[in-house]
């Protein structure tokens, strides 16, 4: 199947979800997260939820890193679409959100931070393979901002369906660290030597 066609299906397997079920895996996702047992880090970016796609909400996963590291700092993306970029901004309980031109929520004031600075990054997606590749929704913004930040930054997907056999990749994608699924914890980095 040809990322279009991915695309279309994990829409649809979505849009099928009642509000019950999506209630429960996003519960199931966040218990998923508190066995990963990593260190929360102080600097975080997260991403505003689109609803209208019943996309996966991390609030509950940065609340529960607040509870375990209340230093963290939180990042909200911001797409510039005059050059097809993305900045990370920093927000607090102060900053105003409007919705961008996909009715995604962005913050309208805020600091930018350098993405190198960036510690842990939570990506939406529409689905993952075995390997850690992602399928967004094909604007191309997440893989060109995670080239400018550290190799070891931590990314980390969450999905409401399990890991596709193998997805079409190009030369520009990044892979995941983590992917976590209401029933499962994928992890994609190397072993340790």
């Amino acid at each position: 199947m040809n990322k279009a066609e991915l695309r279309k299906l994990y829409r649809e397997k979505r849009a099928a979800l009642t509000v019950m079920e999506t209630e429960k895996m996003q519960d199931l996702i966040l218990i998923q997260f508190q066995k990963m047992g990593i260190e929360i880090p102080a600097l975080i970016m997260t991403y505003a939820c689109a609803e209208k796609l019943n996309e996966f909400n991390p609030l509950g996963i940065t609340d529960y890193c607040y509870f375990k590291n209340p230093g963290q700092v939180l990042f909200y993306p911001v797409i510039d679409e005059n050059d097809f970029t993305m900045s990370a901004i920093e927000t607090d309980d102060n900053t105003v959100f409007k919705p961008n031109k996909y009715a995604i929520d962005e913050p309208v004031n805020g600091l930018p931070m350098f993405p190198e600075e960036i510690d842990m990054i939570f990506i939406p997606l529409l689905a993952f393979d075995k390997n850690g590749n992602r399928l967004g929704y094909g604007g191309g913004y997440y893989d060109r901002f995670l080239k400018e930040c550290r190799e070891d930054v931590i990314k980390i997907g969450f999905s409401f369906f399990e890991a596709e056999e193998a997805i079409d990749i190009n030369a520009f994608d990044v892979k995941l660290d983590y992917c976590i699924t209401p029933h499962t914890i994928y992890s994609f980095e190397p072993e340790k030597k």
